[in-house]
């Protein structure tokens, strides 16, 4: 359900059916060299104010259309201010009283200068879930990448959310340290989700619909972009090296080849049955043809 967006939207697959409500435009930081979601002109990041944000979910209401779910968009809307914030939650709260969720894209360092007590302010006003884009554990990667981050940053915010009560639905990118640092990119984003026991947890596979280049220049010449098999490999040493109680996994996004659906710990040896099957006998798993894949 869009109203008056500056295309394109993203969202993550499991808010298809939500309101998408852009309370920004474009993303704050908008620099991570794999991503080029908000590279557009048009999409130079920008607030949009509270008083258009009050029309269009008027606009909305004037539609009579049933919403559960309200997600706030753009690239990492948890950027900005309590008191905005607080501000765009009390007016979801005025024209959708029956709201059951809200959720946002988030960066780690959006979480940096708020504190707990805001965080659970938000809560209590419905901010339910978030969906944080570590994409690494790896922090040799995060720098490649001038994701801005570190494993250390990463933690810090997932257990603020996780002290506010905000669930947390973590992405890791599989595929971004290419051959060279693969490994290490696996078992350092498996330490990362082992601190911080994420309630959701999914890897999305890195995708170049515009090229390598943007990435390749930060690797320096290291970068070499990983095969299937080699994808795979990849996803074995991640999912071996996890050590999670009760976290809903998913690798279910169009980008993926292999689709993987389960809860950690108690399905980890299935999950890896699956891997290691593909990896063994390719053709006689489902695989996700080329054209199937894609953002």
């Amino acid at each position: 359900m869009l109203l008056n967006y500056i295309e394109p939207v993203f969202r993550p697959p499991s808010e298809a059916e939500s309101l998408i409500l852009q309370v920004t435009n474009g993303c704050s930081w908008n620099r991570c060299t794999f991503c080029e979601m908000y590279t557009e002109p048009q999409k130079r990041f920008k607030p949009n104010p509270i008083e258009a944000i009050r029309e269009e979910l008027a606009q909305f209401v004037s539609m009579n259309i049933p919403v559960r779910r309200v997600f706030l968009a753009d690239g990492d809307a948890m950027t900005l201010s309590y008191r905005r914030l607080h501000q765009i939650m009390q007016a979801i709260n005025e024209y959708l009283p029956d709201i059951q969720r809200v959720s946002a894209y988030c960066l780690p360092r959006n979480i940096k200068n708020k504190s707990v007590d805001e965080l659970q302010a938000l809560r209590q006003m419905g901010l339910d879930l978030v969906y944080v884009g570590c994409e690494t554990g790896d922090d040799l990667v995060l720098e490649r990448v001038e994701k801005g981050e570190t494993w250390q940053t990463s933690l810090d915010a997932l257990l603020k959310l996780q002290q506010a009560g905000i669930r947390r639905s973590v992405m890791i990118l599989n595929g971004l340290g290419g051959v060279r640092y693969s490994e290490q990119h696996a078992l350092n984003s498996a330490s990362l989700m082992n601190e911080s026991q994420p309630e959701y947890l999914a890897t999305l596979v890195v995708s170049f619909p515009k090229g390598q280049q943007r990435l390749v220049q930060g690797y320096a010449g290291e970068f070499e972009a990983l095969n299937l098999r080699q994808l795979l490999e990849e996803m074995e040493i991640l999912l071996s090296a996890l050590e999670l109680e009760k976290t809903i996994f998913r690798s279910d996004h169009a980008s993926n080849y292999l689709i993987l659906k389960g809860v950690l710990s108690k399905d980890k040896e299935r999950l890896l049955s699956q891997v290691r099957s593909a990896i063994a006998h390719p053709e006689s798993m489902r695989l996700r043809a080329e054209w199937q894949r894609g953002l």
